[in-house]
């Protein structure tokens, strides 16, 4: 009991030791939040339109124009169209920021091995797998925090504009699906990250990795405008199936309201369902695998399974993390 108890000592130790080493650099905690942060500003500029002009062209196609239902109705219209499209949008953001955060803040580990900090660990009464274990629980701290500050910018944005719609079991469930999102990421960067042993590297896999993303897990935009082997990869990437259960969170709601509001415009029933149909195979949340449809339950049991998945392999390859490399930083001549 008591050496359980030492080595639980230590892993506070240890962990917090690695959030001192993250928080201290100014320059890299800037950058770890400003990454999603400025996907989002990119969108409110440039994305946000070129989404809303997709919706318009397609009400014009089925005829849902402002003259066909009257001003009144076509403004109330466009109005849930907006918060579908934001909430589809923010909630693929959040998703992405899981991945990408975990991502970056791998640099702390890798800093570690290339410095020959892990040779001190190693020269001190520091079991291995404490040390490891240190390394996923800061990395999964550090990604929750930033995630959180994210999410509820989002939720302070969809309020200042009018398009919160999410309720309280929505608000559980989105936070429910960001945490286990965050979970997944954790273990499947840290996977990654230990196999890489130089800041260059690093450096090279977040620029190259940060990029694509966005595009392979659904995040930018719908997976079935994807060729179908873009599809199949996308299909073994965690971040794909936890940016859909934040999309269920964010989108049930809107989804509803504007299902309900649009059979309220008189439309033919057949011309008014096909619209809705291709709105939300656009602006949806059920994912579509070689034309089999994955909704929200499956993606909850995909998630799960991946996240046992990279549990056993971070078991058989942990011990990259406490690797040591370097032989410590050289000391400058008199």
């Amino acid at each position: 009991m008591k050496q359980k108890t030492q080595y639980f000592t230590i892993f506070l130790s240890l962990t917090k030791r690695h959030l001192m080493v993250f928080f201290k650099n100014k320059v890299r905690l800037m950058y770890t939040l400003l990454v999603p942060v400025l996907i989002f500003v990119v969108y409110l500029l440039f994305l946000r339109g070129l989404e809303l002009s997709m919706v318009t062209n397609t009400l014009n196609d089925y005829g849902v124009t402002e003259a066909a239902v009257g001003a009144e109705n076509y403004a109330a219209l466009w109005k849930n169209i907006c918060t579908l499209v934001d909430s589809w949008m923010l909630s693929g953001i959040i998703g992405l920021s899981t991945v990408t955060v975990a991502l970056q803040t791998n640099t702390v580990i890798v800093e570690d091995k290339q410095n020959g900090v892990n040779r001190d660990f190693a020269s001190s009464p520091i079991h291995r797998n404490v040390l490891i274990a240190s390394y996923f629980f800061y990395n999964f701290l550090v990604s929750a925090l930033i995630c959180f500050v994210f999410y509820c910018i989002c939720l302070i944005y969809l309020a200042a504009a009018g398009e919160f719609m999410l309720t309280f079991s929505a608000v559980l469930l989105s936070l429910v699906a960001m945490f286990f999102a965050t979970v997944a990421s954790t273990l499947m960067t840290v996977f990654l990250c230990s196999f890489v042993k130089t800041e260059g590297t690093m450096m090279s896999i977040v620029a190259i990795f940060s990029t694509a993303v966005g595009f392979l897990i659904g995040a930018y935009m719908p997976l079935g405008m994807m060729p179908v082997w873009v599809q199949g990869i996308c299909a073994f990437i965690p971040g794909t199936y936890a940016c859909s259960l934040l999309r269920y969170a964010f989108l049930n709601v809107p989804l509803a309201e504007l299902t309900r509001f649009a059979g309220t415009l008189g439309i033919d029933g057949g011309t008014m369902s096909a619209m809705l149909a291709q709105l939300t195979n656009n602006f949806g949340y059920e994912l579509n695998f070689f034309g089999t449809l994955v909704g929200p339950q499956y993606q909850a049991l995909a998630l799960a399974v991946f996240i046992l998945v990279f549990i056993a392999l971070n078991i058989g390859v942990g011990g990259n993390l406490a690797e040591v490399l370097g032989l410590g930083k050289k000391k400058k001549k008199k």
